[in-house]
C-alpha cells in the first residue's frame, strides 16, 4: 500500500494548487532566458539541481526522520520573495487542511510544503528515498507543464525534457548535504521571482 500512497502524494491530481504555480519560470519566459525546449531544460535543471535538490529535498529528507517546527520555519524563511513565500504556505496549508480530513495529524503550525508532505511520509510509511524521487518529480513535472503552457511547447518535446531530467532524480534525491551546507543560492531564480510579482500579462501565481 505504500506505493499506492506514494503515487496519491505525488499525483497532480493532489488538490494543494501546484499547477497554478512556475515559480519564476513565468518570468524567465517574458525576459527571454526561456524560449524554446532547450533554454526550458537548462533553466529547469538548473533550478532542480542549484536549489531544490540542495535545499528543499535536505528540508524534506530531514522533516521526514524527524518533524521540527523550527526546520519549518527555517525553510520558509530561506524563500527569497514574496510569491516563492506565499507558494510553500498555500500549498504546505492546503496539504495539511487535507491530511487533517484523512484523520492523519498534522504537528506543525503553518506547515511549508515539504513540511505537510514529510509528514504524510512519516503516516504512511513509505521509504524516504522514494519519497523524495517522488517530490522531485512532481516539482520536474509541473514546471515542465508550465514550460508546455507558457513557451509554448510541445507535448513530446514536454516529455523528452522529463525523459533526460528525470533520469537524474535519484542521485539528486541521494544528496545528504549537511545543514551547514544547505543552500538555494539562485539569485537568477529570486530576481526574476521578484518581478513576476509586478509582470503585466501572468498564467501562473509564481
Amino acid at each position: 500500500m505504500s506505493l499506492a500512497r506514494l503515487l496519491q502524494l505525488a499525483s497532480p491530481t493532489l488538490p494543494v494548487g501546484a499547477y497554478s504555480y512556475s515559480q519564476g519560470l513565468e518570468s524567465a519566459i517574458e525576459a527571454g532566458y526561456v524560449k524554446d525546449a532547450e533554454t526550458a531544460r537548462e533553466w529547469i535543471a538548473d533550478v532542480l539541481e542549484l536549489s531544490v535538490a540542495r535545499m528543499e529535498a535536505q528540508v524534506l529528507r530531514a522533516m521526514i526522520d524527524l518533524p521540527r517546527q523550527e526546520l519549518n520555519d527555517y525553510f520558509v524563511a530561506t524563500r527569497e520573495t514574496a510569491e516563492l513565500r506565499a507558494e510553500t504556505l498555500q500549498m504546505g496549508q492546503a496539504l495539511a487542511r487535507l491530511l487533517k480530513d484523512l484523520e492523519i495529524e498534522v504537528s506543525i503550525e503553518n506547515p511549508a510544503y515539504p513540511a505537510a508532505y514529510a509528514l504524510a511520509v512519516r503516516y504512511w510509511e513509505i521509504d524516504p528515498k522514494e519519497a523524495l524521487i517522488a517530490y522531485l518529480w512532481s516539482w520536474l513535472e509541473n514546471q515542465v507543464m508550465a514550460a508546455v503552457k507558457a513557451v509554448p511547447l510541445g507535448q513530446t518535446a514536454g516529455q523528452k525534457i522529463l525523459l533526460d531530467l528525470g533520469g537524474r532524480l535519484p542521485e539528486l534525491a541521494g544528496l545528504d548535504i549537511p545543514e551547514e551546507n544547505w543552500t538555494n543560492f539562485a539569485p537568477g531564480l529570486a530576481y526574476l521571482s521578484s518581478r513576476h510579482e509586478t509582470q503585466y500579462s501572468r498564467l501562473f501565481r509564481s
